[in-house]
């Protein structure tokens, strides 16, 4: 309650503050209300002609992370390549949105804030943002040729530009899939399975001849790699989808009752693990490892926990990365997930905005973005047979937090560079590489994916998504009937769900 009241009160601040604010109309420093540029940061018109002026320390707000950007290997090169010096702060570790809406009540004079995309959205209608377009237009030749129209247009709201958006870091990728026992299926004479028929049959198999858990799991309803395989764009891992001329949420999906009663089917011939309910991810890492499991579902990232667990307790241990299985139709799916991580914004009040803008799309020059991207070549990677490897283990010691520095990627060419930081470990390339060898040209991904902030959406996502979660364990563990589900829509839609799918369809509508 406590948490609720504070962040309440900081809006109030924010927009009781902003009132007075003028949008500032993208010229340096805002309206008359807006702090004085410190001194330091700012030389006088009249004392130095305007194309000699030195260039301002600007300041920005980031998130917290486990490194002091301001002595930074990284920052120095930044400072050396664009010429700007740039003063870093962090939100703290707890409270975060708390102590940025404060910040932003107070007008703390900051160029640019790096923020997630709910901060952005609480930003973004408090009114507290620069709209950057006449900004951009003017000094953002760089940023808009690697940036695509539809990030862009997941930064926009009422048309106008308020940030630069920032992609996620591998583009639209697979992050998991089925791992299993390859020698045990060798050992049967027992080929992967491709569909879902087959993959019943292994898990009897298994079952009755191996005497383990056949495919583990716990608090995570959403096995998409099992939805794919109802029908390819099935998105039960994914909250929204397109149904001919709409969206619609994966609860009102006549598949989301089929894809329930089978994992509720498999639950009841005991083809499930029976803690479904309750396990922690890292019990599930353990019953593989240990042999107690014959599959699971897991994402690439962990591939070197999982591998140094089972050689440790099975070396002779083969395990198999399942490609996704074919629907009844024999085509196959895979869902990815992608889309705008992070937002750079703006606030109304700040003293240097055209030396902010400038300095953002110098970073984005080609040579620039790539050794902030990965360092130098030859000292922090090297390349190889057309792929970027790290040179460890000065790219760890020196570039690592590199890309907490990031204000935005070139999107064509991030993808390839970023996956210098996947080859840090053999199992974490091995895992990432073919999974996305396996979903070549077979993805499909949220319908909200390159959405801007909606508030209606933002408002109600996360509780629904927690309620929805909680009763599909319910369902899958037969503790909730199934025929009950028409009642769980009902309390779904009461609950905000038809107010977030209006919303939705409303952003979905200007689209077209």
């Amino acid at each position: 309650m406590k948490k609720a009241i504070m962040t309440s009160i900081s809006i109030i601040m924010i927009l009781s503050l902003i009132i007075g604010c003028s949008s500032g109309g993208g010229k340096e420093g805002g309206s008359s209300s807006s702090p004085s540029p410190s001194p330091s940061n700012n030389t006088p018109a009249s004392e130095t002609p305007a194309e000699n002026k030195e260039k301002p320390v600007l300041r920005q707000l980031m998130p917290y992370n486990r490194f002091d950007p301001n002595s930074y290997v990284v920052s120095d090169f930044l400072r050396e390549a664009t010429g700007y010096e740039v003063k870093y702060d962090m939100l703290p570790v707890e409270n975060a949105d708390e102590k940025l809406n404060l910040l932003m009540a107070n007008q703390e004079p900051y160029d640019f804030v790096k923020v997630n995309p709910t901060q952005f959205a609480h930003l973004a209608s408090s009114g507290a943002l620069e709209p950057l377009d006449e900004l951009i237009e003017k000094h953002g030749t760089n940023m808009k040729n690697v940036i695509s129209e539809n990030t862009w247009n997941g930064a926009k709201m009422n048309g106008q530009i308020l940030a630069i958006p920032e992609s996620s870091a591998s583009g639209l990728s697979v992050g998991t899939a089925l791992l299993y026992r390859q020698d045990w299926l060798d050992e049967l004479s027992l080929q992967a399975p491709t569909n879902l028929d087959e993959l019943v049959n292994v898990l009897k198999e298994i079952k009755a001849k191996k005497k383990v858990i056949p495919l583990t799991g716990g608090k995570d309803p959403f096995q998409g790699e099992i939805g794919s395989a109802m029908g390819w764009n099935y998105g039960i891992g994914q909250q929204f989808n397109v149904a001919g001329d709409k969206i619609i949420h994966m609860v009102e999906d006549p598949k989301t009752v089929e894809y329930l009663t089978f994992m509720n089917q498999l639950y009841t011939d005991g083809l499930l693990d029976p803690e479904w309910a309750i396990n922690q991810a890292n019990i599930l890492i353990e019953r593989f490892s240990s042999g107690q499991a014959f599959m699971l579902r897991e994402g690439w990232w962990n591939a070197a926990n999982i591998n140094n667990a089972m050689s440790s307790s099975n070396p002779n241990a083969i395990i198999g990365i399942l490609p996704p299985m074919k629907d009844a139709s024999g085509k196959a799916g895979a869902m990815a997930s992608g889309g705008i991580s992070n937002f750079i914004v703006i606030p109304k009040w700040a003293p240097n905005k055209e030396e902010a803008i400038k300095y953002l799309d110098m970073k984005f020059e080609e040579a620039t973005f790539k050794k902030l991207a990965i360092g130098e070549e030859g000292k922090h990677h090297k390349f190889e047979d057309g792929k970027y490897y790290p040179i460890l283990p000065i790219f760890e010691d020196e570039w690592n937090f590199a890309s907490d520095l990031l204000t935005g990627i070139d999107e064509e060419k991030y993808p390839t560079y970023w996956q210098a930081r996947v080859r840090k470990n053999p199992f974490v390339q091995t895992y990432y590489e073919t999974m996305q060898e396996n979903a070549k040209g077979i993805i499909y991904y949220d319908a909200l994916t390159f959405a801007p902030p909606i508030a209606d959406v933002s408002k109600h996502k996360l509780k629904l998504h927690k309620f929805v979660e909680d009763e599909f364990i319910k369902f899958i563990t037969g503790a909730e009937p199934i025929s009950n589900y028409d009642k769980f829509v009902q309390q779904w839609r009461a609950d905000g769900g038809d107010e977030m799918m209006k919303a939705a369809n409303d952003w979905y509508a200007t689209t077209k």
